[in-house]
C-alpha cells in the first residue's frame, strides 16, 4: 500500500554543486544506441540531474535536488532492510519482496558522451519473493536486465527497459538451491550462482548457455565500465558482453589477500575497491584485468574507488570519519572530523557514495547529509539537515 507523506524540509548552505561529468576513456559500448536512452515523457537536460534519494527505516521517501537544493516527498514504501541502486532506481529489500522507486533522473552513457534525462518520479509494482534479497544492476537504466536473488533460492531477471516505461516485467524466474546467491546481469545474459560452488550463464529466456563456471563462496558484485564482476573465494570473475554472448575471465587476487565481500566505485568507472577481511584495500582494475592491495591507513568499515587521475579511494573509518586515500600507495591524503560517529555508536552504518566531484555520507542518527569535496582536503562542501533519519541513501541522475 502506498501512503502519502508530508514534505520534509531540508536546509543547506548556499554553495551550489558543479555537476558536469568528465568524458570517459574509450571502452566497449555497454548500452544500446537506439533512442540514446530517451523514454516517453522524459525531458533531456544539459547536465546531470543529480539528486539524493533517501528512505527512513519505516519507508518514507524524500528526493533532494542537488542543484536547486529543493526537496520533495515521494510517499512511502514498506520498511526497507537494505537498498541498492543503478543511479536511477532505488531497489529496497523488505524481506518479502523488492520495492522499486523510480527517481525519474538518469544519465545515458554513450561511451564518448552522455545524455541526461528528467522525468516524474514514481513508485513501481513490488517484485514478490521470500526472505531477504540481493539486487544486482548494470550501468544502464533503460536497457538490459536487473537481477534479484531471494534467500529461498529464487533468481529473477527483470527487464530494465520495461522498468524505464514504468512496468515490472520478469524475463525469467528460476528456482535454485537455497543459498546466499546472486543473479548478475551481463548484456542479454545473466550469471546465476548455483549454491554448489559454480555459476551458470543463462539467456534472457532463462535457458542455459554453456557449462557452469567454478566460483566458490561467491560474494560481492558490481558492474564497471568494462563488465560485471562477481567475487569468489580465491579470485574474481569478470563477465563481458560480446556479440556471441558472455565471455568470462578470471582476475587473480594478490597472494595472501582474502577476497572482499563487497565492491564499490564511482558508477561506470573500470576500477572497483573492496575491503579485505584482513583490513587491506583491494583495487580491481577491470580494464587491465589486475588486482592490487594496499594497506589501509587506519581501520575502515567500507571503501569506494573514485578512479580519477589521482587514483583516490575513499574510506569510512570505524570512528565515523571519511578518509581520502592514495590508491597506489595507501597513504592517507586527507581526513575529516568524525561526521557519523553517533550513527556508528548506535549500530547503524551509513553509506559512502562518490561521483566525479563529490562524496556523500548519510548521518543517520545525526540527521545530516554530508557533501564532501574529496579533492580539496576532504572539505565539507555542504550539509543538508533532515527532519527524519536518512537510514538509506542513493545518488540518482548519474
Amino acid at each position: 500500500m502506498r501512503h502519502p507523506l508530508a514534505l520534509t524540509v531540508v536546509t543547506a548552505s548556499a554553495l551550489l554543486l558543479a555537476a558536469c561529468a568528465s568524458p570517459p576513456q574509450s571502452e566497449p559500448a555497454l548500452t544500446a544506441d537506439a533512442g540514446h536512452g530517451q523514454v516517453a515523457g522524459a525531458a533531456e537536460v544539459s547536465e546531470p540531474p543529480l539528486h539524493l534519494l533517501t528512505a527512513t527505516a519505516d519507508g518514507r521517501l524524500t528526493l533532494l535536488d542537488l542543484l536547486s537544493e529543493e526537496t520533495s516527498s515521494l510517499g512511502r514504501i514498506d520498511a526497507p532492510l537494505a537498498t541498492a541502486t543503478d543511479g536511477r532506481y532505488l531497489f529496497a529489500d523488505t524481506g518479502d519482496g523488492i520495492e522499486i522507486v523510480d527517481s525519474g533522473m538518469w544519465t545515458w552513457d554513450h561511451v564518448d558522451h552522455f545524455h541526461y534525462y528528467r522525468a516524474e518520479p514514481r513508485l513501481l509494482e513490488k517484485v514478490p519473493g521470500h526472505g531477504t534479497a540481493r539486487t544486482a544492476t548494470t550501468i544502464s537504466s533503460t536497457t538490459g536486465g536487473t537481477g534479484i536473488f531471494f534467500a529461498d533460492g529464487e533468481a529473477v531477471l527483470l527487464d530494465t527497459e520495461a522498468l524505464s516505461q514504468g512496468e515490472v516485467v520478469e524475463l525469467f524466474r528460476v528456482r535454485m538451491p537455497e543459498h546466499d546467491g546472486y543473479i548478475v546481469p551481463v548484456g542479454d545474459h545473466a550469471l546465476v550462482t548455483t549454491g554448489e560452488g559454480t555459476v551458470q550463464v543463462r539467456d534472457s529466456d532463462g535457458a542455459l548457455h554453456g557449462d557452469s563456471v567454478p566460483c566458490a563462496d561467491p560474494a560481492g558484485t558490481l558492474t564497471t565500465r568494462v563488465g560485471a564482476i562477481l567475487g569468489c573465494r580465491d579470485d574474481v570473475l569478470l563477465a563481458v558482453a560480446t556479440d556471441a554472448g558472455t565471455a568470462i575471465e578470471r582476475i587473480a587476487l594478490p597472494d595472501g589477500v582474502a577476497a572482499p565481500r563487497a565492491w564499490a566505485n564511482r558508477e561506470g568507472r573500470p576500477t572497483a575497491a573492496g575491503l579485505s577481511p584482513d583490513g587491506s584495500i583491494v583495487l580491481l582494475d577491470t580494464r587491465e584485468r589486475t588486482a592490487t592491495a594496499v594497506p589501509a591507513p587506519r581501520p575502515l568499515i567500507a571503501v569506494t574507488a573514485v578512479d580519477d587521475a589521482s587514483e583516490h579511494v575513499l574510506g569510512l573509518t570505524v570512528d565515523g570519519r571519511m578518509s581520502v586515500i592514495d590508491g597506489a600507495t595507501g597513504a592517507e591524503l586527507a581526513l575529516t572530523e568524525p561526521l557519523v560517529a553517533a550513527s556508528l555508536a548506535a549500530g547503524r552504518t551509513p553509506t559512502l557514495i562518490a561521483d566525479d566531484r563529490r562524496a556523500y555520507l548519510n548521518g543517520i542518527t545525526e540527521r545530516v547529509l554530508f557533501e564532501i569535496d574529496f579533492a580539496d582536503a576532504g572539505r565539507i562542501a555542504r550539509t543538508f539537515t533532515t527532519t527524519d533519519e536518512p537510514a538509506f541513501i542513493a545518488e540518482t541522475g548519474r
